[in-house]
C-alpha cells in the first residue's frame, strides 16, 4: 500500500500559502492513490525539539551511555526515521523565514542525522534514499536570478545538502512575490505574484496522474 508522509511547518495557519500548496499536493497524491495512507505532521503547531547540550549527543553514544534526556531524544528521531522509512512519498510545506528555513523544519533534520537509523554506520551511507521527495515551498517576495535580492533564499539551496547524507533528494515546486496582495509597496507584482502561484498549482497538478475505472 502506497504511504505518504505529509509535513507543514508554516505557523500562518488558513493564511499559508506553503501549507494551501501542501494541501492541494496531498489531495492529488490521494486521488492517485486511492486507499493509500497517510501520515501528517505539523510542524508549525506542534515543533519537534530543538537539540540541546541536554540531548544533542543522543546520536554519537551508545545506548548504554545515554542519559535519561538523551534517550528520550533518540526515541523521537527513531519516530521521525521511522515516518519516512513508512512513506513512499514525502511532502514538505516550507516557507521562506527571514531569507531561511524555519527553525522547526531544522531541527527536524537535525533529528534526521542518525547513524544506524538514518546513515549507515560502516560506510556512512544514506538509508532514506528511493523516496519522492517533494518541496512545497512559499517565498513573499522575489529572489530569480537578476533580481535585487538574487541568492537570499537560503532555505532551497540549504535543504538538498542538509538531508544528503541520509539519501534524500528533494525536488522544488515554489511560489514566489507571495506578498504581494498584503504589501502596499509590492502591489505592481500582483500579477506576476498570481503567475508563479498558478504556475505552482499547475505543477502539482501534474505530479501524479489520477487513477481512472
Amino acid at each position: 500500500m502506497s504511504h505518504l508522509l505529509h509535513i507543514d511547518s508554516s505557523f500562518q495557519g488558513d493564511l499559508s500559502i506553503s501549507r494551501s500548496l501542501s494541501a492541494r499536493a496531498a489531495h492529488a497524491w490521494r486521488e492517485a492513490n486511492p486507499g493509500g495512507a497517510v501520515t501528517y505532521r505539523d510542524l508549525g503547531a506542534e515543533p519537534v525539539p530543538h537539540l540541546t547540550s541536554l540531548t544533542g549527543r543522543a546520536r554519537l553514544v551508545s545506548e548504554e551511555e545515554r542519559t535519561p534526556e538523551q534517550a528520550v531524544s533518540w526515541e523521537l528521531t527513531r519516530t521521525l526515521v521511522g515516518e519516512i522509512l513508512l512513506a513512499d512519498t514525502i511532502l514538505l510545506g516550507l516557507p521562506l523565514y527571514n531569507f531561511g528555513p524555519p527553525s522547526t523544519v531544522k531541527a527536524w533534520v537535525d533529528h534526521l542525522m542518525a547513524p544506524g537509523l538514518s546513515i549507515d554506520r560502516s560506510t556512512m551511507t544514506g538509508l532514506l534514499g528511493g523516496r519522492d521527495f517533494v518541496v512545497l515551498a512559499a517565498r513573499g517576495g522575489g529572489y530569480a536570478p537578476g533580481t535585487p535580492r538574487e541568492g537570499w533564499d537560503h532555505a532551497e539551496p540549504w535543504l538538498p545538502h542538509a538531508v544528503s547524507l541520509t539519501g534524500l533528494e528533494p525536488r522544488f515546486i515554489t511560489a514566489e512575490l507571495t506578498l504581494a496582495d498584503t504589501n502596499p509597496q509590492m502591489a505592481e507584482l500582483k500579477p506576476m505574484a498570481a503567475e508563479s502561484l498558478a504556475a505552482a498549482q499547475r505543477a502539482i497538478d501534474a505530479l501524479w496522474e489520477p487513477v481512472t475505472a
